[in-house]
């Protein structure tokens, strides 16, 4: 047989996808993966239902149908202040894990450096070896995470296609100021570079902390490239449905893209979006104090337990500090921890471009009863070790 292309070489397995089998053969509580264990609000559920019996189930535009694409736009326009048109600058996608590999795939020849501050979500690294580009690592300095601001200069002095920023940030929580940003967008302008965000936790943000649309920045809507999804914000983290919002040019190259990888999202989930798209302020309000609640019951018990904790700014991520335990490495403590323990968590080093051993990363996206049953079992720890 043929030999397959060296490019997997690059690729590691998924230190998520390998903890979700841990925590399952386990049957540990998983605190893993980044999916909710609660459902979506009733009127989406309902909405789905009405699609699929209405006939919603043929393929749709495959830049997405034109009513949801509207819906993506409204929205979008609502809480950013930018106006946007759904029919040159939103595209519906597979997911927003799609909506990245699209927009790297369009900009991306082989070769091209593209900046990834990390911590890091894992898929960039993966798109960009698979496109033969160059991911290059700037480290935020711990434990707020702040930019090094001369570093990443730097690196933009060197040559750079882009720069990809996820705010909020997964894994660490931290939330990009408007400061921040506009000091990205200035060497983005100073040096032709695009900005790619990654804004699937636009709304699970924690006072007094706000989120700030990049490309509604002065000067930055031509040159930055919004990749988002429904996934988080509704809980509906299996329908598969992401979004990219981008100039028209650009736009025009993701849909050309697109129609070959995907076709298309889920119709039927497509029509059904639009009634999550269209809820009122008061159910970001809502998930917001929802989500607040978690991130408190969570927190309380990750210290009593003896974690150092960094507290995240957004996100339903938290990393831990497992140094008290004495472990030097911390895919073992994940391990034994699942086994041990009945909890589930991700290696931090799985996120790191530089050598981070001591930190792993939780999901508190769960229901107060699974929280307080995880939370019960982390107590055993230090009688554990």
């Amino acid at each position: 047989m043929k030999k397959f292309s060296p490019r997997l070489n690059k690729i590691p397995e998924s230190a998520i996808s390998e903890m979700n089998n841990f925590a399952r053969l386990c049957k540990a509580i998983n605190l893993a993966s980044g999916y909710p264990d609660f459902d979506p609000p009733q009127a989406i559920i309902e909405a789905a239902v009405s699609a699929l019996r209405r006939g919603h189930n043929q393929y749709a535009d495959t830049a997405g149908s034109g009513s949801l694409r509207r819906a993506i736009a409204r929205k979008f326009s609502r809480f950013s202040g930018l106006e946007v048109n759904a029919d040159d600058h939103v595209t519906v996608t597979v997911g927003g894990t799609e909506a990245m590999f699209l927009v790297l795939a369009v900009l991306c020849e082989p070769g091209d450096r593209v900046l990834i501050f990390s911590p890091f979500y894992e898929n960039y690294a993966v798109g960009l070896h698979l496109l033969d580009a160059q991911p290059v690592y700037v480290h935020l300095r711990p434990p707020d995470f702040q930019i090094d601001r001369a570093a990443l200069r730097s690196e933009f002095e060197k040559g750079a296609k882009a720069i990809i920023v996820c705010n909020p940030a997964n894994p660490s929580g931290k939330v990009f100021s408007e400061e921040e940003l506009r000091f990205i967008g200035s060497l983005a302008q100073e040096f032709d570079a695009y900005v790619i965000t990654d804004e699937v936790y636009e709304h699970i943000i924690f006072p007094p902390n706000r989120h700030v649309y990049a490309a509604a920045l002065p000067g930055m809507f031509e040159r930055t490239i919004t990749c988002g999804s429904l996934s988080k914000t509704y809980a509906i983290t299996g329908w598969r449905l992401g979004t990219v919002i981008a100039n028209e040019e650009i736009t025009e190259k993701i849909r050309l893209v697109h129609d070959y990888i995907t076709l298309g999202a889920p119709a039927p989930l497509q029509t059904a979006a639009i009634t999550a798209l269209e809820l009122p302020d008061s159910y970001y309000e809502e998930i917001a104090r929802q989500y607040t609640e978690m991130r408190d019951i969570f927190l309380d018990y990750l210290e009593k337990s003896g974690f150092k904790i960094i507290p995240p700014q957004g996100t339903y991520f938290v990393l831990a500090d497992i140094s008290p335990f004495g472990f030097d490495d911390d895919r073992q403590f994940c391990y034994w921890m699942a086994r041990e323990v009945r909890v589930a968590a991700v290696p931090g080093s799985s996120f790191f471009a530089e050598p981070v051993n001591h930190l792993v990363r939780f999901n508190f996206a769960k229901r107060p009863e699974t929280l307080h049953e995880a939370g019960r079992n982390l107590l055993d720890i230090p009688k554990l070790v």
